[in-house]
């Protein structure tokens, strides 16, 4: 099965030139995409040197955010590849070529699997994948000191992950495996949301679908989160994107009535007034 990969760089060259290096003679690639979301920095030209037969840079005219951004590279391997498999990848990712064959021959030897992930290491956790939130869940998550009690609620207990191949409703989105013609199914990502809850849409549109998400809990990748999110937003800015993401899910996917809506946006604002008050103090 034909096999691209998509990265997606705003304003980490750096990050992406590394990858690059790394995963440019990888056989089991066909194909390597990188879109530049309308770079600030010199990324536009340091990254076209390395432009080849086999890897593609591309330019989005204005940056949409992460979901358009990696939208770009999957049409790109829609309409100019016979690939079948996508991989969407961070620049901050390492990935050994092992991880990435073990991946690809999971989902040749599965066809029930339309996403794939592998456990990712990540600040000193290993991330296998969650559950979709719940109302409550989401409750704790927009209370200060609170959120850490959520992101509990949508772990799976550790005894769930004993099959080499795990099904789980929401995998990590540095890096995971798409069936290009399923990913197509829900219409790729969501546009709606800038930053934050693409794996959660991803998530639900694949569950109105019936289609499969496992992760592969014999195979890690390494995220060394950064750098690009970190250094461009504040602390408060990303929260307030966080949560608008939220309400978009909420509103678009789940159907949030007024009342809890109003009870989540009171919660909102208060958490956001608290953050300004901690930042000021």
């Amino acid at each position: 099965m034909k096999t691209g990969i998509i990265i997606l760089n705003y304003n980490d060259k750096e990050n992406t030139k590394k990858m690059l290096e790394q995963i440019k003679e990888y056989q089991n690639l066909d194909q390597i995409v990188v879109v530049d979301n309308c770079s600030t920095d010199d990324s536009l030209k340091e990254l076209q040197i390395f432009e080849s037969a086999k890897i593609k840079i591309v330019s989005a005219k204005e940056n949409k955010g992460y979901a358009c951004g990696n939208n770009i590279g999957l049409k790109y391997l829609e309409e100019n590849t016979n690939v079948e498999i996508a991989i969407i990848s961070n620049p901050d990712i390492i990935v050994e070529e092992s991880v990435i064959t073990e991946l690809v021959n999971d989902m040749k030897k599965n066809k029930n699997i339309s996403f794939l992930g592998p456990k990712v290491l990540e600040n000193g956790y290993v991330i296998k994948g969650w559950k979709l939130p719940s109302y409550f869940s989401e409750l704790l998550s927009t209370m200060n000191f609170l959120g850490r009690f959520s992101k509990k609620l949508q772990r799976y207990k550790k005894e769930y992950y004993q099959q080499k191949l795990t099904k789980v409703e929401v995998i990590h989105g540095s890096f995971f495996l798409a069936r290009l013609k399923d990913f197509k199914k829900i219409g790729y990502f969501d546009p709606h949301t800038f930053l934050y809850y693409e794996e959660n849409i991803i998530g639900k549109k694949a569950q109105e679908k019936n289609l499969n998400i496992y992760v592969d809990t014999s195979v890690s990748v390494t995220h060394n989160l950064s750098q690009s999110v970190d250094k461009s937003l504040k602390k408060i800015a990303k929260y307030k994107i966080l949560k608008q993401s939220m309400f978009y899910y909420e509103k678009t996917y789940n159907h949030l009535g007024i009342i809890k809506t109003f009870l989540l946006k009171i919660l909102y604002y208060i958490s956001l007034m608290l953050s300004y008050l901690t930042f000021w103090i």
